[in-house]
């Protein structure tokens, strides 16, 4: 769906959402497609990248704030649909940071023993609870879904170590009224629809990703000057520059997939890794640095290499 599609729902503009955004396009799932078969596409195209099978997963984890159901978890759906009678799936929920809550918990995971390969998934359809009316949030956000296979193998235990190296995670719920959904089972008994104070958001957003990101520097010894690519939440344009430009990133180390994709919450950066990795930016031995920051609000950081 392109910015002038929109534009026929709404009082709005092409050039007015490229200029305060940077998105140009992005892509709504069909009638009758949900979120577990957005998020089943891209498990099998991590699989088949990784050269594994569903058989030597251990673990499914969708982040997704957009679950086919209130319950079961749509990871089930997907581990279904893949044949996979083993192991376990479950969703993980904190909406746009969700996908780097589920690398953190699948990280933990290996480091624990308790799996030893995990499929780590970001889905959405945040098509289904927009408010269509709503000029100010529903030129934002798209459909979409990305996924990574995660392995524990021994490290020598230096800086060229692979791997998620270090994540840091934060929430306060002070903020909730900020981004939300004025729906759910136990409160409306309906899905209801997102809610945002886009200013609000803005002005909280780069400082508590940058603060976050200097966590992970200091956790893992590593500058900026280090970083291979940063690879973002695709939110907003605006928000991702500042960000990069306050930790002195240049901007032609950061990967931008938010004008075709627009907002896609936990699937954006699974997202902007296969893009990037598929195009031959992202190569083996890259050091990666990931944030995000959602409703809750919820943010966070993580530090790997590819």
């Amino acid at each position: 769906m392109t910015n002038r599609e929109v534009s026929q729902l709404v009082d709005t503009s092409d050039e007015w959402i490229t200029q305060r955004t940077g998105i140009r396009e992005r892509r709504i799932a069909a009638e009758g497609q949900f979120t577990s078969d957005l998020g089943l596409r891209a498990a099998k195209a991590a699989l088949s990248d990784s050269g594994m099978t569903v058989d030597d997963i251990d673990v499914i984890i969708l982040a997704t704030a957009t679950p086919d159901n209130t319950f079961p978890a749509s990871a089930v759906t997907i581990q279904e649909a893949l044949g996979m009678r083993h192991g376990a799936a479950f969703d993980v929920q904190a909406v746009c940071s969700g996908f780097l809550y589920a690398l953190s918990t699948a990280d933990s995971m290996i480091r624990s023993g308790q799996a030893r390969r995990l499929l780590v998934i970001g889905a959405e359809t945040f098509s289904r609870i927009l408010d269509w009316t709503d000029r100010t949030t529903c030129v934002l956000f798209g459909d979409g879904a990305g996924a990574v296979v995660l392995s524990g193998e021994p490290q020598p235990g230096s800086r060229t170590d692979r791997g998620v190296l270090s994540a840091h995670l934060r929430s306060d719920g002070r903020f909730k009224e900020k981004l939300f959904v004025d729906g759910g089972p136990s409160s409306t008994g309906t899905v209801g629809q997102l809610r945002m104070e886009g200013r609000e958001v803005f002005k909280h957003a780069v400082t508590m990703i940058s603060d976050v990101i200097e966590d992970t520097f200091q956790a893992t010894g590593f500058t900026a000057a280090d970083i291979d690519w940063f690879v973002p939440h695709q939110a907003n344009v605006r928000i991702i520059d500042a960000t990069a430009k306050k930790l002195d990133i240049p901007l032609e180390k950061v990967i931008r997939t938010v004008d075709r994709h627009g907002n896609t919450s936990a699937a954006s950066i699974p997202l902007a890794l296969w893009e990037a990795s598929s195009d031959g930016r992202i190569q083996r031995g890259d050091l990666l640095l990931l944030e995000s920051m959602g409703g809750g609000f919820t943010w966070g950081a993580a530090l790997l290499r590819w």
